[in-house]
């Protein structure tokens, strides 16, 4: 990792002390969650310092204190505990907070279409049937589940903003010059709502993902985990969960509305993703 890259930048822009901090808006709500979230790893890398065996690590934060230790002095080094502190909150939010927010999401988009939810199944049971779990080789013969999938990631658009970070030098995109040291945020539902690349930006619409031969479809324009060097470091355990949860939920499992219950909101709550609102499900054994 180049020190111009180092992790410790999210750290100086999202730490108490930034001018982030002063300003108003719903980012304040994140750096709170930020900050209770740090505090509380910092807390779990302590205990591994205090009980870890060096010839034995039992995880990422004893593999990764063992390099800060080897790169004592080296003041070249990103080997920090504020690196480890933000390498074990990407990892968590790519690969549970980001899960679970999608697949409650995806939940109430099978309510609101049990048309899908129906074709759904119907793929699975032809693909799987009802006795066997899914295995990610499945995928492949799967293409409107992948799709379905793919289309409640676009819509739920659950992290509309990138993590923020500062260019090393001056950087030309189209006819403009970012200039060193600019702080760039990517906006990322400005992409996966982008009225000239779907057909349906703020619709369901699993087709977006299809095309006329009923075949799964890559699109351009489909980047949640963002891109490049900034790209998601959990974005293939995140893939591989949403795969195996959702189909076994959908394989086991019809959902609806309970009697006499409202239709579930799709307000956005802000926190670390966006989750809808609390909602009462009701899931049929199939």
């Amino acid at each position: 990792m180049s020190k111009e890259y180092s992790l410790e930048v999210e750290v100086k822009l999202l730490a108490a002390g930034s001018w982030l901090s002063y300003l108003p808006g719903p980012h304040r709500e994140v750096q709170k969650h930020f900050e209770d979230l740090s505090a509380r790893i910092r807390e779990i890398v302590n205990e591994h310092k205090k009980t870890r065996d060096p010839a034995c690590p039992r995880d990422l934060i004893d593999a990764y204190l063992e390099e800060i230790e080897k790169a004592e002095g080296n003041p070249e080094s990103t080997f920090t505990e504020q690196n480890l502190t933000l390498i074990v909150i990407d990892l968590f939010g790519a690969g549970t907070e980001t899960t679970s927010s999608t697949i409650l999401w995806g939940m109430i988009y099978m309510v609101f279409h049990p048309e899908v939810q129906k074709r759904v199944q119907e793929e699975i049971d032809t693909v799987i049937g009802k006795l066997r779990s899914p295995v990610m080789e499945d995928q492949l013969s799967m293409p409107y589940v992948s799709a379905v999938i793919h289309e409640i990631q676009r819509l739920a658009d659950i992290v509309p903003l990138a993590f923020p970070y500062i260019t090393y030098k001056d950087a030309e995109v189209g006819e403009f010059v970012i200039p060193k040291e600019t702080l760039v945020v990517s906006h990322v539902s400005s992409v996966l709502k982008d009225e000239t690349m779907w057909e349906k930006p703020h619709e369901f619409y699993p087709e977006h993902f299809l095309d006329a031969e009923g075949r799964f479809v890559r699109r351009e324009a489909f980047l949640p985990f963002s891109l490049g060097r900034h790209v998601c470091p959990g974005e293939q355990l995140a893939k591989m969960e949403l795969f195996l949860f959702f189909t076994s939920l959908l394989q086991h499992f019809t959902f609806c509305l309970p009697e006499n219950c409202p239709r579930p909101s799709v307000e956005r709550v802000f926190a670390i993703t966006i989750s809808p609102s609390p909602f009462q499900i009701r899931a049929i054994p199939r």
